[in-house]
Order: structure tokens, then C-alpha cells, then sequence
């Protein structure tokens, strides 16, 4: 029996044995690989970073069209395996990191956040996966290595002007204290902005619910439309909108320009109804055609030339030189002890791994319930508003995804999340530990920390902080 036992141990090592062999051989046949003609191959720190990164085959659960191996194919490991790849390619995408780093291009500054965040917290590749593939557990000089490609790569491509060179490589940039605009465009755009007629009984403008007296918000719940409706949505701050990917929680529309049509025939909203009537309306006062020729060169007004002038006077709505852009810049006393340790723990926690470049956000999609069921606990039925992106992809893995909204200013925007269900910002800052990061376990001087830190992040508008701005 003894002897039954130990041919039986020595037989299922040989299989293992062989097994994890054959697998190391699979994985580093079918990895991905760069074109003999990339430019990537004459640096020596991209090509350090993607060994590991094509060692680690990190694209096995972030990447949709793989070769994966046999053990993927069998029953009951292919249903396992399935729902770590559905979570995997739900939260990181490996396909535009490779082809970034194959034609040369800066890789995205939130994939580099979220590569960074891992290999500090050797979070990947995970134990189950590591059992059959002994080759990709990584040493810590190649999580090194990764790390200072991700700074090498935020300092060549991310840096703005004026920050410190010490904080050139941070995931956390200042905001630039303008962008390319026409200035013509921006004129007319403020006087649409703020213009009442684009609403379907003349009492409502873009500035009704986006303040900016307010933090460019109109500090409800959800925003109040025409006849005093409710909107079934959290109002997104109009400021630094411009470093958004796209629009909108959902992120259905594809700029700024897109955005300012939106709301304009939303019966819940401005209630107009139809892009005629408002331009008849716009018409109505004579001046505004001469407005739209100095604006365009043609006294034509229409849809396009309205949204066109909206948007190009909302990018010019930043707001730089807040006391944490300062410090970037080399103004250590900037901000104190405090705001500098939330910083710390604010990158520690994985909060810029969502929540970076010089908007802290706009960047990104993110389920809302990451590591715990944020809905289940909030109660409530779901709404429409809570599907997020799903409302516009239909795909499954979009379902309460919604674009990472942005930090600037946060102090003045409340109440949070899409749902405008969190009242003050020290609640946020814990339902997002809790629900986001697998480190929600921080103690409530911690938690003041990183408030502290976010306060700081409170710029100004045309020389004046935001917050001097409210009557």
C-alpha cells in the first residue's frame, strides 16, 4: 500500500511536473510580439518592461482574441476560468498596451497607472494562475523594471509644463493654464452658455445647472429641468470638462461639441423641441446674427455653429494653479503634512489608478462596485441611470460602468457619485476605498489625509480660486 501511495505521489509530480513544463513552453511560444521594424526595440526600458509584461501573459485575461491553453478548454476549469477572464478584460485592456509599444506610442496614461499600481502591490499576476505557470511569478527586479518604464513613459509623454522635475514622472499632473481655442468661437460661446432661449419656455440655460458659481454644478441630487422635472442623473462639473475622453457619465457623447447638443432637446432637461425653433428663437434677436458672422465668417445659424461656439467656450473653463498644482511645480509649502500624506495614501490605495493625469479623471470607464456590490448595499430599485455604459455599448461587461469623473475642484461638487446619494466628501472617499480598492481597511485619520489632499485640489478660474467665486 505504502508503496501504491508513493507510485501514485511520484506519478501526479511527473504529470505536474510536466504539465507546468509544457505550459511555460506554450506560454513563451504564443506570447506577443513586436514587429522586427518597432521603434521600441532600440530602448532598452520599454523592452526590459514588455519581457515581463509578455512573460507575466498578462494578455491571457486582459486581452480578447488569445490562444489560450488547453486547461481553458476542459469543463469545469473552462467555466472558472471564464468569469476571471470576463473580470479581467472588464477592468484592463492589454491590446492597446501592446500595439502602443509596438508602433512606438505613448501607452495610455491610465493602463500606465494601473500596470504601476500592480507591480507595487505584486498583485499580479494571481497565486491560482502562478500554480501551472511557475515561469511568471515576477522578481522584484522585474516589477522594477515595469516601474520605471511606466515613469519613463509618463515623463517623456505626460509631463506638463512648469511641474518640478522630481514630480515630472507623478501620475497626478498640473493643469496647463490654457488650450488652443478660438477666441472668436468663445465669445459667442459664453453668450450661449449662459443664453435661456436654447430652452423650450426660455428659463433654462447651460449654466442653470452647470454653476459656475457653484463648481460648475448645481449642488442637487439630480439635475431640475424644464417645469421643474428631474433629471435621473448626478450633474458633472462643466469645469476641466475638456481632459474628458468623452461626455456624459455614460460617455455617450464624443466631445464637448457633442455634449452641448444634448441637453438642449432632452425633454427632461431644456425641453426644447426642435433645433428649428431654437435658432428661430436666437433669430428673434437681431444681433446675434452679426455675433454668428464675426464668430464664423457667416451670419448662418445653426445646430452645428451653435454647439460648435458652446464648446469651444467651455474648453476654455480650467482651472490651474490650485495649491497641489503648485506644489508639482516646486512650491513645497503649498500644501501641508497632511495633504501630502493623503497624497501618498491616495496613490498607495490604488486611487490613481482610475483617478490621474491633470483632471484626476475623464480618462476611463470603471465598474462602480469593483470588490463589493455597491447597488445591493445602497438598496433602492435600479434605475436606467445606474446601467452606466451599458446604455450605450449593450454589452454586458459595461453594465454599471461609468467614466471616471474628475477630481478637480471636488470639494464644491457635491453631492457624489452618479446618483448623488453621498452627501459630504470624507463619505465618498470611504465608499470608494470600499467598494473600489481591496485596501478599504484605513483608519479614519487616514481617510482625513487623503480629504485633505483633495481639498487642495480646488484651482482657479481666470486668476481667481473657484471657491471665492459662489455670491
Amino acid at each position: 500500500m505504502k508503496k501504491l501511495i508513493l507510485a501514485i505521489i511520484v506519478l501526479g509530480a511527473v504529470v505536474y511536473g510536466g504539465t507546468t513544463l509544457y505550459l511555460s513552453s506554450f506560454d513563451r511560444k504564443t506570447a506577443p510580439r513586436l514587429a522586427e521594424n518597432s521603434p521600441s526595440h532600440s530602448d532598452a526600458v520599454t523592452m526590459a518592461a514588455f519581457d515581463v509584461l509578455k512573460e507575466a501573459r498578462c494578455d491571457y485575461c486582459h486581452a480578447e482574441n488569445v490562444e489560450l491553453p488547453f486547461y481553458f478548454k476542459l469543463p469545469i476549469a473552462s467555466s472558472l476560468m471564464e468569469q476571471d477572464r470576463f473580470k479581467g478584460l472588464r477592468n484592463f485592456r492589454m491590446e492597446p498596451v501592446i500595439a502602443a509599444i509596438n508602433e512606438g506610442k505613448p501607452v495610455g496614461l491610465v493602463a500606465l497607472s494601473r500596470i504601476e499600481f500592480v507591480m507595487q502591490r505584486n498583485l499580479m499576476p494571481p497565486t491560482l494562475y502562478l500554480i501551472m505557470h511557475w515561469h511568471a511569478r515576477l522578481s522584484e527586479q522585474q516589477r522594477d523594471d515595469v516601474i520605471k518604464w511606466v515613469r519613463q513613459e509618463r515623463q517623456k509623454y505626460y509631463a506638463t509644463q512648469g511641474v518640478a522635475d522630481r514630480f515630472a514622472s507623478e501620475p497626478v499632473q498640473p493643469v496647463p493654464e490654457s488650450v488652443p481655442v478660438d477666441p472668436k468661437l468663445v465669445v459667442l460661446g459664453k453668450e450661449l452658455f449662459f443664453e435661456k432661449r436654447l430652452s423650450g419656455d426660455n428659463t433654462l440655460s447651460c449654466a442653470s445647472c452647470h454653476d459656475l458659481q457653484k463648481g460648475g454644478v448645481d449642488g442637487l441630487v439630480t439635475a431640475t429641468g424644464i417645469f421643474g422635472q428631474k433629471g435621473p442623473i448626478n450633474v458633472p462639473t462643466v469645469y476641466n470638462s475638456v481632459f474628458n475622453h468623452s461626455q456624459f457619465w455614460d460617455g455617450r457623447a464624443a466631445d464637448l461639441e457633442e455634449q452641448a447638443a444634448g441637453p438642449v432637446m432632452n425633454p427632461l432637461e431644456m425641453g426644447s423641441k426642435t433645433w428649428e425653433d431654437v435658432i428661430n428663437k436666437l433669430r428673434q434677436e437681431p444681433s446675434y446674427e452679426k455675433r454668428f458672422e464675426e464668430a464664423f465668417g457667416t451670419p448662418v445659424i445653426d445646430k452645428q455653429r451653435i454647439t460648435d461656439a458652446i464648446g469651444a467656450y467651455e474648453k476654455t473653463l480650467i482651472t490651474p494653479d490650485s495649491p497641489f498644482d503648485m506644489y508639482l511645480k516646486g512650491v513645497d509649502g503649498a500644501i501641508n503634512a497632511q495633504a501630502k500624506r493623503g497624497y501618498e495614501l491616495f496613490k498607495e490605495n490604488g486611487c490613481a489608478s482610475c483617478h490621474n493625469g491633470v483632471a484626476l479623471g475623464g480618462a476611463a470607464y470603471e465598474e462602480l462596485g469593483l470588490q463589493k456590490d455597491y447597488f445591493a448595499d445602497r438598496g433602492g430599485k435600479l434605475t436606467d441611470a445606474d446601467m452606466g455604459r451599458f446604455n450605450v455599448t449593450h454589452k454586458d461587461m459595461d453594465k454599471h460602468s461609468f467614466k471616471v469623473p474628475l477630481l478637480r475642484n471636488i470639494a464644491l461638487t457635491g453631492p457624489y457619485f452618479h446618483d448623488g446619494s453621498v452627501k459630504t466628501l470624507k463619505e465618498a472617499v470611504e465608499k470608494m476605498l470600499k467598494y473600489q480598492t481591496p485596501y478599504h481597511k484605513l483608519t479614519d485619520q487616514e481617510v482625513d489625509d487623503i480629504v485633505a489632499f483633495l481639498k487642495t485640489l480646488t484651482g482657479k478660474y481666470q486668476g481667481q480660486s473657484i471657491d471665492k467665486l459662489a455670491p
